[in-house]
């Protein structure tokens, strides 16, 4: 394991050490959603975040940071940590175990490392140069996705067809119409599952760039792909498709592209 893979595993662990109390707790929570939308937010999400930012700056400080909670401080930096204390805020104040710490350090403009953390099963998918494991119990298990012959054999999921556009909804029920098995309401969780070679394929649109980039290093370390809806690099359009056979891309891209966002200039 490399240092700064080390160093994402010990963020992650503090992120968890923060976090945990709150859970199935009581705690402070306030709703920052416009035009009726319910988008959570909670004191356990700002105090993640905010111990991730301190051992960062106490160890790195000419890294950059962008958080969800906190924003941007040096995104143009040739390091930058990319974080999401709680992705899954709606599962966190549900009870949920499907919640996630999400942490990336991008590198030139790209995400080289990623951590996927569920702290309350004491979780953390790690992927980086050194590959893609799971850290759990103290032991070190590596991640593999699975071979898929087809939509038709694929467990695929989303967290919830009402997030998408219309049109991304008619495009997403073409790919569900084809597909074995669909599991909703996984937040991150499902591109773990789907590292750890139980879940074939992810489909999601309106995420940030806090959302995804940690997915991409785990991943693609162990052996998926991530794209957008066109095929091309994860973007600020936030139309993610993740596929553990790459042999799955272009069978859900011939439904997906006719949602899909104009490419990035």
């Amino acid at each position: 394991m490399t240092e700064l893979e080390s160093f994402t595993v010990d963020l992650a662990r503090e992120a968890a050490r923060v976090s945990l109390p709150f859970f199935r707790s009581v705690f402070a929570q306030e709703d920052k959603g416009a035009d009726g939308a319910f988008d959570p937010v909670t004191e356990a999400d700002r105090a993640a975040e905010a111990a991730i930012r301190r051992l960062i700056a106490a160890r790195y400080p000419d890294h950059g940071v962008i958080g969800e909670e906190y924003g941007e401080d040096r995104p143009e930096a040739e390091h930058v940590w990319v974080l999401d204390p709680i992705d899954g805020t709606r599962a966190f104040i549900a009870g949920l175990p499907s919640w996630t710490c999400l942490i990336a350090l991008r590198h030139a403009g790209r995400p080289r490392i990623g951590a996927i953390a569920q702290p309350y099963l004491d979780e953390i998918f790690l992927g980086g140069p050194s590959g893609a494991r799971l850290l759990k119990g103290g032991a070190e298990t590596a991640l593999r996705t699975r071979r898929c012959a087809g939509l038709d054999e694929a467990l695929i999921s989303t967290t919830d067809p009402e997030l998408f556009t219309p049109v991304e909804r008619e495009a997403w029920a073409r790919v569900r119409a084809a597909a074995r098995l669909a599991r909703l309401g996984c937040d991150a969780y499902a591109y773990a599952m789907l590292a750890a070679g139980n879940i074939d394929l992810v489909a999601e649109s309106g995420l940030k760039v806090w959302d995804w980039s940690a997915l991409v290093p785990v991943i693609e370390a162990a052996g998926g792909q991530v794209t957008d809806w066109h095929g091309g690099a994860p973007n600020d359009g936030g139309q993610i498709l993740a596929v553990g056979d790459a042999g799955l891309q272009e069978p859900a891209l011939s439904s997906l592209r006719t949602a899909a966002l104009a490419p990035a200039a």
